[in-house]
């Protein structure tokens, strides 16, 4: 018990500080990582060498997300300062001028497929700004995308964390597939509900259930036969761009059908946008995005440019470490990372092209420069604090074996009761780490264990762990921070985290209950 209470003891430090004293995460993080190093050395045995190798690895994965997060802050500035946010909120208003819908396409829809090509903390750092230009207020969007995106996680970032789980359990991706797919899309169903409801109440779900149904299942069935073919690398993408497709004509349909019952409701519901810059059409605001997809997809499906981006790799070989309670971590690899074809490059190319553009066409201030440097700087140097405070945590407490020690007294106290507590651990490690990908690999072999010793379905509890670790990163301060940055609530993330986690953890008691009949189900 003891064990279990001190392993937990930074998470709470974190969680005290974060939602009952409001702490931002650039505050937060450090105490967090202050208590799991004290803890790791004093009880779990972890010596300095171990903890050194381990701050190594860390400093190796937060370089790996910052590098995504300052580039998407960079790209939004160089959309923003060219007015493509604005446009893209009066063209939306014009498909839409249901606010309910609109929170669905961006927050949801869009969301999810930005997840599909971009990653880490992408889709809530470009949504929640154009949220704001819609008229939401910065908590609520934050809150919007974080929930929405969540269940494109797994299948998303081309299928990053999927091939995670399959390296954790050494199972095949086509035995996976088929029930991971099926967790994700009812998972897929209450994110498009939390969207609604965090966008306005039971009132705004009553509105838009059949969207939220027709583009739900349009998502869901696309992702389940693509990845039941074997390719999971474009199950998210494939999903994304079905719903974008499914949404927009959606929007048009309804929208029509106001106009023709009535002529008021087309210039009454919503606020006008006339102040957007008339000189930037619809489709020239989207090339930015255009370019972003063009970009990834060149990237990753065309094999010469794919091989010449990553010629180039940065790779550290750690030794194996060993703590005097004898919890041992294997020799390996860090984090790879692949400076001209990660994601954060991608997103530099885009912006680079997006710039050029607009400058041709006199669109930016002769100070733009320095617009840019400031705004990027000043909102990314206090979520780049925080997360490298976090991440440092996270990989210190799993070298020290104190994420094994959380889970397995999750299993303990559950007993017969696991099936349901299972996609809770997925979560669980998604909120240590910010990542799905790092909770697969830290649970993903300890889940197919305790499911065999329960005599329970392996794939199932399996695809409850990744979808649950799916839904954790919706909360995950690492990722709170990030979109906190993009609106201005940058050292204020406590409400915002205090509102996802709500969701996220009706969510993930949802996901519980689908275990457990997927378990009957399956016999």
């Amino acid at each position: 018990m003891a064990d279990w209470i001190l392993a937990f003891f930074p998470i709470l430090v974190i969680l005290v500080l974060m939602l009952g004293f409001r702490w931002g995460g650039a505050r937060a993080g450090p105490a967090g990582w202050l208590a799991a190093l004290f803890i790791a050395y004093g009880w779990f045995g972890a010596g300095w060498e171990l903890l050194a190798y381990a701050q190594l690895k860390a400093a190796l994965l937060t370089l790996f997300v910052l590098y995504i997060i300052w580039p998407a802050l960079l790209f939004y500035r160089v959309a923003d300062e060219a007015g493509v946010i604005e446009a893209i909120g009066s063209a939306l208003t014009h498909l839409t001028r249901d606010r309910a819908l609109q929170a669905l396409l961006l927050g949801w829809v869009f969301s999810a497929f930005l997840q599909s090509i971009g990653g880490f903390g992408v889709p809530v750092a470009i949504v929640a700004p154009l949220l704001v230009g819609l008229g939401f207020p910065p908590l609520a969007a934050v809150v919007i995308p974080s929930i929405g995106h969540s269940w494109a996680v797994t299948f998303g970032s081309l299928a990053s964390s999927f091939y995670a789980l399959i390296a954790a359990t050494g199972r095949s991706g086509a035995e996976l597939a088929p029930w991971s797919a099926v967790m994700l899309g009812v998972a897929a169903y209450a994110c498009g509900a939390g969207t609604l409801w965090a966008a306005g109440g039971f009132p705004a779900l009553r509105q838009e259930v059949g969207a939220l149904l027709v583009i739900g299942t349009a998502m869901g069935v696309t992702q389940y036969l693509v990845v039941t073919h074997g390719l999971w690398s474009i199950g998210g993408l494939s999903a994304g761009l079905v719903g974008l497709a499914v949404g927009v004509i959606w929007a048009y349909v309804q929208q029509q059908r106001r106009n023709r019952a009535t002529s008021a409701t087309s210039t009454a519901s919503a606020p006008s946008r006339q102040d957007a810059n008339p000189a930037l059409s619809p489709a020239l605001a989207l090339t930015p995005y255009a370019l972003l997809v063009a970009i990834v997809m060149a990237a990753q499906f065309v094999p010469p440019v794919r091989s010449f981006l990553n010629q180039v790799v940065i790779r550290v070989s750690f030794p194996e470490l060993r703590t005097a309670r004898g919890w041992v971590t294997p020799a390996g690899v860090g984090r790879t990372i692949r400076p001209f074809g990660h994601a954060g490059a991608l997103l530099i190319y885009a912006s680079v092209l997006t710039y050029g553009l607009f400058r041709r066409r006199g669109a930016y201030p002769p100070d733009i420069l320095s617009r840019l440097a400031h705004g990027v700087v000043s909102r990314a140097i206090r979520s780049s604090l925080g997360i490298a405070a976090m991440v440092g945590m996270a990989v210190m407490m799993d070298h020290a074996g104190m994420i094994r020690v959380l889970a397995l007294g999750v299993a303990q106290v559950t007993g017969r009761a696991y099936p349901f507590a299972a996609p809770f651990i997925g979560v669980l490690g998604a909120f240590v780490t910010g990542s799905n990908t790092n909770s697969n690999v830290l649970f993903g072999a300890l889940q197919q264990e305790v499911a065999g010793l329960i005599q329970a379905n392996p794939l199932i509890i399996l695809a409850a762990q990744t979808a649950g670790g799916a839904i954790g990163g919706m909360f995950a301060p690492a990722k709170v921070i990030v979109g906190c940055s993009t609106v201005g609530l940058g050292g204020d993330e406590g409400p915002v985290m205090k509102k996802a986690s709500l969701y996220g953890l009706l969510i993930t008691a949802g996901l519980g209950l689908v275990t457990v009949l997927a378990l009957l189900v399956a016999g």
